[in-house]
């Protein structure tokens, strides 16, 4: 029998539990001074006290989300006094659905989905805060799914003005933006309470992105599984996208690349062919964040070849039978989120042609479309 050969029962990995996205790691090097600021400015809770409010940006993939569950994770060692709930704007992307998924962290039960107003839900969660006298810290990840469906101002009005119409109510606010080059305003009414504590997340560099991914093959994998050439191929990947994420994803597939083979080490081959599919993978998460009619909309753009609108506009009345007005606005959002470029061409009545070009290249999106 071939020693190199792995035997059916047998694995590489050690704990693959540290490969999964949403595994915290004990780990998280490079992010001293965003977690220092983080604690600062939610430390006035640990007095009874509203925090200071945070907002951090920065590009996908470089440690926002983790920095704000890290210091959740070690404030809630040392008080009871702080609910902390994050919210995945993604999922979550609407007023109702955010105050719905406080309300479970509090009461432990999902209220109803229908039959129950915004305004009763946020009732019963203030009154509710101020009877145990404890303050709570609302995370609202990928916040700018909020500003796509225009539900942000909401969102962000309810909690931070709060203490107004129920007096005694504490809530924090930190607001997580994922989007590179789109800074995003609030109405002044928000502005004006929110002042938030800015903390930039920036991209990775290549000793820095060598260092984390070398410490998750420490973990993940059992001794002499992974090289030095292996991983450098992987820090290669992942420092031409910037996401860690994708870093992490890759060394899972390359894993399970290796054990498909029966071998006891992972190779660039399987590096090579492992990546094909995590390249892809934000790009295909964020697309399965678009609504059913959004993507029929995306598929169209990939499928054409700069489209003007009105050309654009038919084809998807035709298959979607939806007005100008939402498919404008949906155009809109596709060029917000940055899946689409929607530049005026300075042809046509007026000069306001639109031209719509996908951003990425049209294979990709439809594979994701898939």
């Amino acid at each position: 029998m071939n020693k190199d050969m792995l035997l059916w029962d047998e694995t590489i990995f050690k704990n693959g539990e540290v490969l999964e996205l949403d595994y915290l790691p004990e780990y998280f090097a490079h992010r001293d001074n965003q977690l220092q600021t983080l604690k600062y400015s939610l430390r006035p809770a640990m007095r009874g006290m509203r925090p200071v409010n945070c907002l951090l940006t920065g590009p996908p993939g470089t440690g926002k989300t983790t920095a704000v569950l890290k210091v959740f994770e070690e404030m809630r060692e040392h008080t009871d006094d702080i609910i902390f709930v994050k919210v995945n704007c993604q999922m979550d992307s609407t007023r109702f659905a955010v105050i719905s998924r406080i309300y479970k962290k509090l009461f432990n039960v999902s209220p109803p989905s229908s039959g129950v107003s915004f305004r009763k839900l946020f009732e019963k969660v203030a009154e509710y805060l101020v009877e145990i006298e404890k303050v709570l810290v609302v995370a609202l990840d990928d916040i700018n799914y909020l500003f796509y469906e225009g539900h942000a101002d909401e969102v962000m009005y309810s909690l931070l003005r709060a203490h107004e119409e129920y007096p005694g109510v504490k809530i924090g606010i930190i607001t997580i933006v994922s989007d590179t080059g789109k800074i995003y305003q609030f109405d002044p009414k928000v502005s004006s309470v929110f002042l938030p504590e800015e903390i930039d997340c920036p991209r990775y560099d290549y000793g820095e992105l060598q260092d984390i991914i070398s410490n998750r093959v420490k973990y993940a994998f059992f001794p002499d599984v992974v090289s030095d050439e292996v991983r450098d191929r992987i820090v290669d990947y992942v420092d031409r996208t910037g996401d860690l994420r994708v870093g992490v994803n890759l060394l899972k597939r390359s894993g399970l690349n290796a054990e498909r083979r029966a071998s006891r080490t992972v190779s660039v081959e399987d590096v090579e062919k492992a990546y094909e599919a995590s390249r892809l993978m934000h790009l295909c998460r964020s697309i399965k964040s678009l609504t059913s009619d959004e993507r029929t909309l995306l598929q169209l753009i990939a499928k054409g070849e700069d489209a003007k609108t009105g050309e654009l506009y038919k084809s998807f009345h035709e298959i979607t039978k939806l007005g100008y007005t939402r498919f404008y606005d949906m155009v809109n959002k596709l060029n917000t989120v940055q899946f689409v470029d929607a530049d005026f061409s300075g042809k046509g009545m007026r000069g306001r042609t639109r031209i719509i070009k996908p951003r990425y290249e049209p294979q990709d999106i439809l594979k994701c479309l898939e």
